[in-house]
Parts: C-alpha cells; sequence; structure tokens
C-alpha cells in the first residue's frame, strides 16, 4: 500500500486508466493478490472471462454495488445483468451528482 491508495473490494466500481478498455467502468469481480484485480462490465467484459488488471492501471471509485458485493460472498459468482445493472445504477448516480437534487427512479 502506497501513496494513501485505498483496498480495493468485492463489487466496487473501477474505472480502466490503461489498456483498450481504457475510460470505461467496471467492477471488481475478483482480488487475485495484492497487485492484480479480475474485472467485468456484464456487457463486452463478461463474468466467465474477466480482465485481468493490474491495480496501477485503474482508478477505483468511491462506490461499491451492495448487490454484486453480496452476490460474490454468498456464491462467489454473480451473473453478468447484476454487473450491467449495478453499473447503470452507478452511471444514473454520478450524473445524478452533477446535477444534484433531482430526483431518479422514485428514489428519495
Amino acid at each position: 500500500m502506497n501513496e494513501g491508495e485505498s483496498i480495493p473490494l468485492l463489487g466496487q466500481v473501477v474505472r480502466v486508466l490503461q489498456g483498450r478498455e481504457a475510460g470505461q467502468y467496471m467492477i471488481i469481480i475478483e482480488l487475485v493478490d495484492d497487485r492484480y484485480v479480475l474485472l467485468a462490465d456484464g456487457e463486452k467484459r463478461k463474468t466467465n472471462r474477466p480482465k485481468k488488471k493490474n491495480l496501477h492501471h485503474i482508478e477505483v471509485m468511491d462506490y461499491i454495488s451492495p448487490e454484486v458485493q453480496n452476490s460474490l460472498l454468498e456464491t462467489g459468482r454473480v451473473t453478468n445483468g447484476k454487473l450491467r445493472f449495478a453499473i447503470s445504477k452507478f452511471m444514473s448516480e454520478i450524473v445524478t451528482e452533477l446535477k444534484k437534487g433531482d430526483l431518479h427512479d422514485g428514489e428519495r
């Protein structure tokens, strides 16, 4: 652990900084070791062939999907649909943060 990096957690959303998927958001579905994680987004990157990424090449976002995290902790796996749902929910919350104050999907 250096430069105050946060420890990546299962179900956490990350932004890819390097490589072909740079700029895309994915979710950590497995922690390989202290340098690598496995990422998937349920769309281009399905759970059956996740992307192994060096932690230096991703930006860990301050958002963990409880649905994905619970699924991984309980069963050790997660569906692609759940990943897509979590990312779209994350995106809508990010957009909402930018617009501030707008209600969406009836949430208060």
